[in-house]
Protein backbone atom coordinates (compact mmCIF):
# COMPACT_ATOMS: atom_id res chain seq x y z
CA UNK A 1 0.00 0.00 0.00
CA UNK A 2 2.90 2.35 0.73
CA UNK A 3 4.08 1.97 -2.89
CA UNK A 4 0.66 3.05 -4.13
CA UNK A 5 0.64 6.08 -1.83
CA UNK A 6 4.10 7.01 -3.12
CA UNK A 7 2.85 6.70 -6.70
CA UNK A 8 -0.15 8.93 -5.94
CA UNK A 9 2.14 11.54 -4.36
CA UNK A 10 4.37 11.55 -7.44
CA UNK A 11 1.41 11.95 -9.76
CA UNK A 12 -0.04 14.74 -7.60
CA UNK A 13 3.33 16.51 -7.78
CA UNK A 14 3.43 16.13 -11.56
CA UNK A 15 -0.15 17.39 -11.87
CA UNK A 16 0.70 20.45 -9.76
CA UNK A 17 3.78 21.18 -11.91
CA UNK A 18 1.64 20.84 -15.04
CA UNK A 19 -0.93 23.23 -13.56
CA UNK A 20 1.81 25.84 -12.96
CA UNK A 21 3.09 25.42 -16.51
CA UNK A 22 -0.39 26.01 -17.95
CA UNK A 23 -1.53 28.60 -15.41
CA UNK A 24 -3.51 31.39 -17.08
CA UNK A 25 -4.04 29.41 -20.28
CA UNK A 26 -7.27 27.97 -21.62
CA UNK A 27 -6.07 24.56 -20.33
CA UNK A 28 -5.87 25.59 -16.66
CA UNK A 29 -9.40 24.29 -15.82
CA UNK A 30 -8.55 20.97 -17.48
CA UNK A 31 -5.52 20.44 -15.23
CA UNK A 32 -7.44 21.62 -12.18
CA UNK A 33 -9.99 18.92 -12.95
CA UNK A 34 -7.18 16.33 -13.01
CA UNK A 35 -5.97 17.50 -9.58
CA UNK A 36 -9.50 17.43 -8.19
CA UNK A 37 -10.07 13.93 -9.58
CA UNK A 38 -7.01 12.61 -7.74
CA UNK A 39 -8.66 13.63 -4.46
CA UNK A 40 -12.07 12.13 -5.24
CA UNK A 41 -13.38 8.66 -4.41
CA UNK A 42 -13.05 6.02 -7.12
CA UNK A 43 -15.38 6.65 -10.06
CA UNK A 44 -17.24 3.45 -10.94
CA UNK A 45 -19.48 3.41 -14.01
CA UNK A 46 -22.30 0.89 -14.35
CA UNK A 47 -22.79 -0.14 -17.96
CA UNK A 48 -24.55 -2.83 -19.95
CA UNK A 49 -27.18 -3.56 -22.55
CA UNK A 50 -30.62 -2.00 -22.25
CA UNK A 51 -32.79 -3.63 -19.54
CA UNK A 52 -29.74 -5.28 -17.95
CA UNK A 53 -30.68 -3.83 -14.54
CA UNK A 54 -28.05 -1.07 -14.22
CA UNK A 55 -30.15 1.39 -12.21
CA UNK A 56 -31.48 -1.39 -9.98
CA UNK A 57 -27.90 -2.49 -9.21
CA UNK A 58 -26.91 1.10 -8.44
CA UNK A 59 -29.79 1.39 -5.98
CA UNK A 60 -28.79 -1.90 -4.35
CA UNK A 61 -25.17 -0.75 -3.95
CA UNK A 62 -26.25 2.53 -2.36
CA UNK A 63 -29.00 0.91 -0.27
CA UNK A 64 -31.54 3.51 -1.39
CA UNK A 65 -33.84 3.95 -4.38
CA UNK A 66 -31.98 6.78 -6.06
CA UNK A 67 -31.83 5.90 -9.75
CA UNK A 68 -35.01 5.66 -11.82
CA UNK A 69 -35.51 2.15 -13.21
CA UNK A 70 -38.22 2.94 -15.75
CA UNK A 71 -37.69 4.16 -19.30
CA UNK A 72 -37.95 7.84 -18.42
CA UNK A 73 -35.95 10.71 -19.85
CA UNK A 74 -33.39 10.62 -17.02
CA UNK A 75 -32.40 7.01 -17.80
CA UNK A 76 -31.19 8.24 -21.21
CA UNK A 77 -28.67 10.64 -19.62
CA UNK A 78 -25.33 9.80 -18.00
CA UNK A 79 -26.05 10.46 -14.31
CA UNK A 80 -23.46 10.67 -11.55
CA UNK A 81 -24.34 9.91 -7.91
CA UNK A 82 -21.80 11.23 -5.43
CA UNK A 83 -21.63 11.91 -1.73
CA UNK A 84 -22.51 15.48 -0.82
CA UNK A 85 -23.37 17.65 2.15
CA UNK A 86 -26.74 18.60 0.62
CA UNK A 87 -29.36 17.00 -1.60
CA UNK A 88 -29.11 18.61 -5.02
CA UNK A 89 -28.94 17.87 -8.73
CA UNK A 90 -26.86 19.81 -11.27
CA UNK A 91 -27.54 19.56 -14.99
CA UNK A 92 -24.64 20.12 -17.41
CA UNK A 93 -25.97 20.97 -20.87
CA UNK A 94 -23.76 20.39 -23.89
CA UNK A 95 -24.02 24.08 -24.57
CA UNK A 96 -24.28 26.70 -21.86
CA UNK A 97 -23.56 26.92 -18.15
CA UNK A 98 -24.52 24.19 -15.64
CA UNK A 99 -27.64 24.82 -13.57
CA UNK A 100 -29.20 23.36 -10.47
CA UNK A 101 -32.47 21.59 -11.21
CA UNK A 102 -35.33 20.54 -8.90
CA UNK A 103 -35.40 16.98 -7.58
CA UNK A 104 -38.35 14.90 -6.49
CA UNK A 105 -38.59 11.41 -5.03
CA UNK A 106 -41.92 10.97 -3.20
CA UNK A 107 -40.46 7.95 -1.45
CA UNK A 108 -39.29 6.40 -4.74
CA UNK A 109 -36.41 6.94 -7.17
CA UNK A 110 -34.95 10.43 -7.43
CA UNK A 111 -36.09 12.34 -10.48
CA UNK A 112 -34.38 15.45 -11.77
CA UNK A 113 -36.37 17.98 -13.76
CA UNK A 114 -34.55 18.46 -17.08
CA UNK A 115 -36.02 21.98 -17.31
CA UNK A 116 -37.10 21.54 -20.91
CA UNK A 117 -33.81 20.08 -22.13
CA UNK A 118 -34.00 16.97 -24.28
CA UNK A 119 -31.76 14.06 -23.25
CA UNK A 120 -29.54 14.53 -26.30
CA UNK A 121 -28.88 18.14 -25.22
CA UNK A 122 -27.56 17.10 -21.78
CA UNK A 123 -23.94 16.11 -21.20
CA UNK A 124 -24.54 14.74 -17.69
CA UNK A 125 -26.45 15.17 -14.45
CA UNK A 126 -24.66 15.09 -11.09
CA UNK A 127 -26.77 14.15 -8.07
CA UNK A 128 -25.24 15.00 -4.69
CA UNK A 129 -26.67 12.76 -1.98
CA UNK A 130 -25.33 12.31 1.57
CA UNK A 131 -24.54 8.58 1.74
CA UNK A 132 -21.94 6.42 3.47
CA UNK A 133 -21.83 4.14 0.40
CA UNK A 134 -21.09 7.07 -1.91
CA UNK A 135 -18.20 8.19 0.29
CA UNK A 136 -16.38 5.06 -0.88
CA UNK A 137 -17.08 5.50 -4.58
CA UNK A 138 -18.94 7.74 -6.98
CA UNK A 139 -21.40 5.66 -9.03
CA UNK A 140 -22.24 6.60 -12.61
CA UNK A 141 -25.41 5.29 -14.24
CA UNK A 142 -25.21 5.07 -18.04
CA UNK A 143 -27.82 4.58 -20.78
CA UNK A 144 -28.20 1.07 -22.17
CA UNK A 145 -25.85 -0.18 -24.86
CA UNK A 146 -27.57 -1.57 -27.98
CA UNK A 147 -30.59 0.53 -27.03
CA UNK A 148 -33.46 1.02 -29.45
CA UNK A 149 -32.52 4.70 -29.22
CA UNK A 150 -29.17 4.88 -31.00
CA UNK A 151 -28.40 8.29 -29.50
CA UNK A 152 -28.73 6.95 -25.93
CA UNK A 153 -26.46 4.01 -26.68
CA UNK A 154 -23.90 6.33 -28.28
CA UNK A 155 -23.80 8.49 -25.13
CA UNK A 156 -22.52 5.55 -23.12
CA UNK A 157 -19.89 4.71 -25.76
CA UNK A 158 -18.77 8.35 -25.91
CA UNK A 159 -18.59 8.56 -22.12
CA UNK A 160 -16.63 5.36 -21.47
CA UNK A 161 -14.66 5.08 -24.73
CA UNK A 162 -14.16 8.71 -25.77
CA UNK A 163 -11.35 7.99 -28.26
CA UNK A 164 -7.75 9.06 -28.47
CA UNK A 165 -8.24 12.72 -27.66
CA UNK A 166 -9.85 12.29 -24.24
CA UNK A 167 -9.37 9.99 -21.22
CA UNK A 168 -12.38 8.10 -19.94
CA UNK A 169 -14.15 9.85 -17.08
CA UNK A 170 -14.54 6.58 -15.14
CA UNK A 171 -11.78 4.84 -13.20
CA UNK A 172 -13.51 1.46 -13.32
CA UNK A 173 -16.63 -0.19 -14.70
CA UNK A 174 -19.15 -2.76 -13.58
CA UNK A 175 -20.39 -4.31 -16.81
CA UNK A 176 -23.77 -6.06 -16.64
CA UNK A 177 -24.59 -8.91 -18.99
CA UNK A 178 -27.38 -11.46 -19.07
CA UNK A 179 -25.35 -13.68 -21.39
CA UNK A 180 -22.23 -13.05 -23.43
CA UNK A 181 -23.45 -11.15 -26.49
CA UNK A 182 -21.20 -9.90 -29.28
CA UNK A 183 -22.05 -6.28 -28.36
CA UNK A 184 -20.80 -6.96 -24.80
CA UNK A 185 -17.46 -8.18 -26.13
CA UNK A 186 -17.15 -5.27 -28.56
CA UNK A 187 -17.85 -2.72 -25.82
CA UNK A 188 -15.37 -4.26 -23.38
CA UNK A 189 -12.74 -4.41 -26.12
CA UNK A 190 -13.25 -0.70 -26.75
CA UNK A 191 -12.96 0.03 -23.02
CA UNK A 192 -9.85 -2.17 -22.80
CA UNK A 193 -6.38 -1.39 -24.15
CA UNK A 194 -3.04 -3.14 -23.86
CA UNK A 195 -1.28 0.02 -22.70
CA UNK A 196 -1.09 0.64 -18.98
CA UNK A 197 -2.44 4.13 -19.47
CA UNK A 198 -5.72 2.68 -20.69
CA UNK A 199 -8.33 0.39 -19.19
CA UNK A 200 -7.22 -3.10 -18.19
CA UNK A 201 -9.03 -6.18 -16.88
CA UNK A 202 -8.05 -4.92 -13.43
CA UNK A 203 -10.61 -2.13 -13.59
CA UNK A 204 -13.53 -4.05 -15.09
CA UNK A 205 -15.80 -6.48 -13.23
CA UNK A 206 -18.44 -8.44 -15.09
CA UNK A 207 -21.85 -8.85 -13.47
CA UNK A 208 -24.15 -11.68 -14.56
CA UNK A 209 -27.27 -9.60 -14.03
CA UNK A 210 -30.85 -10.59 -13.26
CA UNK A 211 -29.32 -13.88 -12.17
CA UNK A 212 -32.56 -15.01 -10.51
CA UNK A 213 -34.20 -15.22 -13.95
CA UNK A 214 -31.63 -17.69 -15.26
CA UNK A 215 -33.33 -20.56 -13.44
CA UNK A 216 -36.80 -19.21 -14.28
CA UNK A 217 -37.16 -17.98 -10.69
CA UNK A 218 -36.64 -21.42 -9.08
CA UNK A 219 -35.25 -21.52 -5.55
CA UNK A 220 -31.96 -22.86 -6.94
CA UNK A 221 -31.70 -20.11 -9.59
CA UNK A 222 -28.67 -18.47 -7.97
CA UNK A 223 -26.86 -21.82 -7.87
CA UNK A 224 -27.45 -22.21 -11.61
CA UNK A 225 -26.27 -18.64 -12.17
CA UNK A 226 -23.11 -19.27 -10.16
CA UNK A 227 -22.19 -22.19 -12.42
CA UNK A 228 -22.67 -20.04 -15.51
CA UNK A 229 -20.60 -17.20 -13.99
CA UNK A 230 -17.81 -19.65 -13.20
CA UNK A 231 -17.79 -20.75 -16.84
CA UNK A 232 -17.64 -17.12 -17.98
CA UNK A 233 -14.66 -16.46 -15.69
CA UNK A 234 -12.62 -18.98 -17.64
CA UNK A 235 -13.92 -17.92 -21.07
CA UNK A 236 -10.78 -16.64 -22.89
CA UNK A 237 -12.39 -13.54 -24.42
CA UNK A 238 -13.84 -12.38 -21.09
CA UNK A 239 -10.74 -13.26 -19.03
CA UNK A 240 -8.69 -10.69 -20.88
CA UNK A 241 -11.41 -8.02 -20.67
CA UNK A 242 -12.66 -8.17 -17.08
CA UNK A 243 -11.24 -9.42 -13.83
CA UNK A 244 -14.09 -11.66 -12.74
CA UNK A 245 -17.79 -12.35 -13.32
CA UNK A 246 -20.22 -12.36 -10.38
CA UNK A 247 -23.92 -13.36 -10.50
CA UNK A 248 -26.23 -10.78 -8.90
CA UNK A 249 -30.02 -10.65 -8.51
CA UNK A 250 -30.12 -6.87 -8.18
CA UNK A 251 -33.89 -6.61 -7.78
CA UNK A 252 -34.02 -8.62 -4.55
CA UNK A 253 -30.84 -6.87 -3.38
CA UNK A 254 -32.48 -3.48 -3.90
CA UNK A 255 -35.73 -4.55 -2.25
CA UNK A 256 -33.88 -6.29 0.57
CA UNK A 257 -32.05 -3.06 1.31
CA UNK A 258 -35.29 -1.02 1.24
CA UNK A 259 -37.85 -3.58 2.51
CA UNK A 260 -40.82 -1.98 4.27
CA UNK A 261 -42.72 -3.33 7.27
CA UNK A 262 -46.02 -3.48 5.38
CA UNK A 263 -44.37 -5.63 2.68
CA UNK A 264 -43.03 -8.00 5.33
CA UNK A 265 -46.46 -8.29 6.94
CA UNK A 266 -48.09 -9.10 3.59
CA UNK A 267 -45.50 -11.81 2.90
CA UNK A 268 -45.94 -13.21 6.40
CA UNK A 269 -49.72 -13.40 5.91
CA UNK A 270 -49.25 -15.35 2.67
CA UNK A 271 -46.69 -17.67 4.26
CA UNK A 272 -49.19 -18.51 7.00
CA UNK A 273 -51.77 -19.73 4.48
CA UNK A 274 -51.97 -23.49 3.80
CA UNK A 275 -49.18 -24.68 1.47
CA UNK A 276 -51.69 -26.40 -0.80
CA UNK A 277 -53.24 -22.96 -1.37
CA UNK A 278 -50.01 -20.95 -1.73
CA UNK A 279 -48.00 -23.50 -3.71
CA UNK A 280 -50.01 -23.35 -6.96
CA UNK A 281 -49.85 -19.54 -6.90
CA UNK A 282 -46.06 -19.63 -7.20
CA UNK A 283 -46.04 -21.56 -10.47
CA UNK A 284 -46.16 -18.34 -12.50
CA UNK A 285 -46.32 -14.58 -12.08
CA UNK A 286 -49.76 -14.52 -13.69
CA UNK A 287 -51.19 -17.04 -11.21
CA UNK A 288 -49.64 -15.15 -8.29
CA UNK A 289 -51.22 -11.84 -9.28
CA UNK A 290 -54.61 -13.22 -10.30
CA UNK A 291 -55.19 -15.39 -7.23
CA UNK A 292 -58.34 -14.70 -5.22
CA UNK A 293 -58.12 -13.12 -1.78
CA UNK A 294 -58.30 -16.43 0.09
CA UNK A 295 -54.65 -15.94 1.13
CA UNK A 296 -55.57 -12.64 2.80
CA UNK A 297 -53.57 -10.29 0.55
CA UNK A 298 -55.28 -8.23 -2.14
CA UNK A 299 -54.28 -8.20 -5.79
CA UNK A 300 -52.78 -4.69 -5.75
CA UNK A 301 -50.44 -5.64 -2.90
CA UNK A 302 -49.42 -8.85 -4.66
CA UNK A 303 -48.73 -6.89 -7.84
CA UNK A 304 -46.48 -4.49 -5.92
CA UNK A 305 -44.64 -7.37 -4.24
CA UNK A 306 -44.06 -9.03 -7.60
CA UNK A 307 -42.73 -5.77 -9.04
CA UNK A 308 -40.44 -5.27 -6.03
CA UNK A 309 -39.19 -8.84 -5.61
CA UNK A 310 -39.82 -10.76 -8.79
CA UNK A 311 -41.14 -14.31 -8.64
CA UNK A 312 -37.79 -15.60 -7.29
CA UNK A 313 -37.79 -13.05 -4.46
CA UNK A 314 -41.37 -13.92 -3.53
CA UNK A 315 -40.59 -17.65 -3.51
CA UNK A 316 -37.46 -17.17 -1.38
CA UNK A 317 -39.27 -14.87 1.06
CA UNK A 318 -42.20 -17.26 1.54
CA UNK A 319 -39.85 -20.25 1.94
CA UNK A 320 -37.85 -18.43 4.63
CA UNK A 321 -41.01 -17.44 6.47
CA UNK A 322 -42.52 -20.92 6.24
CA UNK A 323 -39.28 -22.42 7.58
CA UNK A 324 -39.30 -19.84 10.40
CA UNK A 325 -35.80 -18.79 9.33
CA UNK A 326 -36.82 -15.12 9.68
CA UNK A 327 -39.02 -13.49 12.31
CA UNK A 328 -39.06 -9.80 11.41
CA UNK A 329 -38.55 -7.45 8.49
CA UNK A 330 -34.86 -6.82 9.27
CA UNK A 331 -34.19 -10.59 9.24
CA UNK A 332 -35.80 -11.00 5.83
CA UNK A 333 -34.01 -7.93 4.52
CA UNK A 334 -30.65 -9.40 5.54
CA UNK A 335 -31.43 -12.79 3.99
CA UNK A 336 -32.55 -11.29 0.69
CA UNK A 337 -29.38 -9.21 0.37
CA UNK A 338 -27.23 -12.20 1.30
CA UNK A 339 -28.88 -14.46 -1.29
CA UNK A 340 -28.76 -11.83 -4.03
CA UNK A 341 -25.00 -12.00 -4.66
CA UNK A 342 -24.64 -8.30 -3.74
CA UNK A 343 -22.26 -9.02 -0.86
CA UNK A 344 -19.93 -10.93 -3.18
CA UNK A 345 -19.98 -8.04 -5.63
CA UNK A 346 -19.26 -5.53 -2.86
CA UNK A 347 -16.36 -7.70 -1.72
CA UNK A 348 -14.96 -7.80 -5.25
CA UNK A 349 -15.31 -4.04 -5.62
CA UNK A 350 -13.46 -3.46 -2.32
CA UNK A 351 -10.73 -6.05 -2.80
CA UNK A 352 -10.20 -5.73 -6.55
CA UNK A 353 -11.08 -2.12 -7.35
CA UNK A 354 -10.89 0.02 -4.21
CA UNK A 355 -7.61 -1.61 -3.14
CA UNK A 356 -6.10 -0.33 -6.39
CA UNK A 357 -7.72 3.08 -6.09
CA UNK A 358 -4.46 5.02 -6.10
CA UNK A 359 -3.07 3.12 -9.07
CA UNK A 360 -6.29 3.55 -11.06
CA UNK A 361 -6.56 7.23 -10.14
CA UNK A 362 -2.91 7.81 -11.00
CA UNK A 363 -3.26 6.08 -14.33
CA UNK A 364 -6.26 8.24 -15.28
CA UNK A 365 -4.40 11.41 -14.30
CA UNK A 366 -1.22 10.49 -16.20
CA UNK A 367 -3.27 9.72 -19.30
CA UNK A 368 -4.95 13.14 -19.13
CA UNK A 369 -1.61 14.92 -18.64
CA UNK A 370 0.05 12.94 -21.43
CA UNK A 371 -2.66 13.83 -23.90
CA UNK A 372 -2.59 17.50 -22.95
CA UNK A 373 1.18 17.66 -23.46
CA UNK A 374 0.79 16.01 -26.84
CA UNK A 375 -2.19 18.13 -27.89
CA UNK A 376 -1.00 21.52 -26.63
CA UNK A 377 2.75 21.53 -25.93
CA UNK A 378 3.89 24.67 -24.18
CA UNK A 379 6.80 26.02 -22.17
CA UNK A 380 8.28 23.25 -20.05
CA UNK A 381 6.38 20.53 -21.89
CA UNK A 382 9.54 18.54 -22.63
CA UNK A 383 10.52 18.53 -18.95
CA UNK A 384 7.02 17.49 -17.92
CA UNK A 385 6.97 14.74 -20.56
CA UNK A 386 10.28 13.38 -19.26
CA UNK A 387 8.93 13.36 -15.71
CA UNK A 388 5.77 11.63 -16.87
CA UNK A 389 7.83 8.90 -18.59
CA UNK A 390 9.88 8.47 -15.42
CA UNK A 391 6.76 7.95 -13.33
CA UNK A 392 5.35 5.47 -15.87
CA UNK A 393 8.59 3.48 -15.98
CA UNK A 394 9.29 3.50 -12.25
CA UNK A 395 5.82 2.73 -10.87
CA UNK A 396 5.67 -0.91 -9.83
CA UNK A 397 1.86 -0.72 -9.68
CA UNK A 398 1.86 -0.17 -13.44
CA UNK A 399 4.29 -3.05 -13.98
CA UNK A 400 1.81 -5.24 -12.11
CA UNK A 401 -1.06 -4.03 -14.34
CA UNK A 402 0.97 -4.78 -17.48
CA UNK A 403 1.80 -8.25 -16.20
CA UNK A 404 -1.83 -8.93 -15.35
CA UNK A 405 -2.74 -7.98 -18.92
CA UNK A 406 -0.15 -10.40 -20.28
CA UNK A 407 -1.38 -13.20 -18.03
CA UNK A 408 -5.00 -12.70 -19.02
CA UNK A 409 -4.06 -12.58 -22.70
CA UNK A 410 -2.25 -15.92 -22.35
CA UNK A 411 1.02 -14.47 -23.61
CA UNK A 412 3.36 -16.06 -21.04
CA UNK A 413 4.77 -19.58 -21.07
CA UNK A 414 3.84 -20.45 -17.49
CA UNK A 415 2.24 -23.58 -16.14
CA UNK A 416 -1.40 -23.33 -15.09
CA UNK A 417 -0.34 -23.42 -11.43
CA UNK A 418 2.30 -20.72 -11.95
CA UNK A 419 -0.18 -18.47 -13.76
CA UNK A 420 -2.72 -18.85 -10.93
CA UNK A 421 -0.05 -18.05 -8.30
CA UNK A 422 1.12 -15.04 -10.32
CA UNK A 423 -2.39 -13.62 -10.65
CA UNK A 424 -2.98 -14.02 -6.93
CA UNK A 425 0.35 -12.29 -6.11
CA UNK A 426 -0.68 -9.42 -8.37
CA UNK A 427 -3.85 -8.93 -6.33
CA UNK A 428 -6.43 -10.60 -8.59
CA UNK A 429 -8.20 -11.97 -5.50
CA UNK A 430 -7.54 -8.95 -3.26
CA UNK A 431 -4.76 -6.61 -2.24
CA UNK A 432 -4.13 -7.70 1.35
CA UNK A 433 -0.73 -9.41 1.93
CA UNK A 434 -2.33 -12.63 3.23
CA UNK A 435 -4.61 -12.87 0.19
CA UNK A 436 -1.76 -12.24 -2.23
CA UNK A 437 0.35 -14.92 -0.57
CA UNK A 438 -2.48 -17.46 -0.44
CA UNK A 439 -2.73 -17.50 3.37
CA UNK A 440 -5.68 -17.21 5.75
CA UNK A 441 -6.75 -13.62 6.59
CA UNK A 442 -5.56 -14.04 10.20
CA UNK A 443 -2.08 -15.31 9.25
CA UNK A 444 0.63 -14.11 11.64
CA UNK A 445 3.39 -11.70 10.54
CA UNK A 446 5.87 -14.56 10.85
CA UNK A 447 3.79 -16.74 8.49
CA UNK A 448 3.50 -13.84 6.06
CA UNK A 449 7.29 -13.30 6.05
CA UNK A 450 7.95 -16.99 5.51
CA UNK A 451 5.46 -17.20 2.65
CA UNK A 452 6.85 -14.06 1.02
CA UNK A 453 10.40 -15.40 1.33
CA UNK A 454 9.37 -18.70 -0.23
CA UNK A 455 7.65 -16.90 -3.11
CA UNK A 456 10.71 -14.69 -3.69
CA UNK A 457 12.96 -17.75 -3.88
CA UNK A 458 10.56 -19.53 -6.26
CA UNK A 459 10.24 -16.64 -8.69
CA UNK A 460 13.96 -15.77 -8.53
CA UNK A 461 14.68 -19.34 -9.53
CA UNK A 462 12.21 -19.00 -12.41
CA UNK A 463 13.90 -15.77 -13.53
CA UNK A 464 17.35 -17.43 -13.52
CA UNK A 465 16.25 -20.63 -15.24
CA UNK A 466 17.76 -21.15 -18.72
CA UNK A 467 14.34 -22.59 -19.71
CA UNK A 468 12.63 -19.21 -19.14
CA UNK A 469 12.22 -16.93 -22.15
CA UNK A 470 12.64 -13.18 -21.88
CA UNK A 471 8.96 -12.47 -21.14
CA UNK A 472 8.88 -15.01 -18.31
CA UNK A 473 12.12 -13.62 -16.87
CA UNK A 474 10.65 -10.10 -16.80
CA UNK A 475 7.40 -11.39 -15.30
CA UNK A 476 9.26 -13.29 -12.58
CA UNK A 477 11.25 -10.15 -11.69
CA UNK A 478 8.03 -8.16 -11.33
CA UNK A 479 6.64 -10.84 -9.01
CA UNK A 480 9.84 -10.85 -6.95
CA UNK A 481 9.52 -7.10 -6.50
CA UNK A 482 5.85 -7.52 -5.51
CA UNK A 483 6.89 -9.98 -2.80
CA UNK A 484 9.66 -7.63 -1.66
CA UNK A 485 7.05 -4.89 -1.41
CA UNK A 486 4.91 -7.12 0.81
CA UNK A 487 7.92 -7.76 3.06
CA UNK A 488 8.72 -4.04 3.20
CA UNK A 489 5.14 -3.34 4.23
CA UNK A 490 5.36 -5.90 7.05
CA UNK A 491 8.49 -4.20 8.32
Amino acid sequence: MSAQRSLLAEVQSLATATFEAYRGSEHEPEIQAVIDRLREPLRVAIAGRVKAGKSTLLNALVGQELAATDAGEMTRVVTWYRDGIAYQATLFPKEGAPLQVPMSSNGGPVGADLQGFRAEEVDRIIVDWPSASLKEMTLIDTPGIASLTAEASQRTHDFLTPGEDQPTAADAVLYLMRHVHSSDIHFLEAFHDEEVSQATPINAIGVLSRADEIGVGRLDSMTSASRIAQRYRTEPRLRRLCQTVIPVAALIAQTGATLREDEFQALAKMAAAPKEVVGPLLISADRFVRADDAIGVDEDTRTRLLRRLGLFGVRVSLALLQQRAVAKASDLSEQLVRRSGLMELRRAVVTQLASRRDALKSRSALLAIERLLHRAPGAGADRLASELERVYAGAHAFAELRLMNALRAGGLKLTEQEAAQAERLLGAEGGEPATRLGLAPDASPQDLRMAAGTAIARWQQRAESPMSDRNVVEAARVLVRSCEGILAGLS
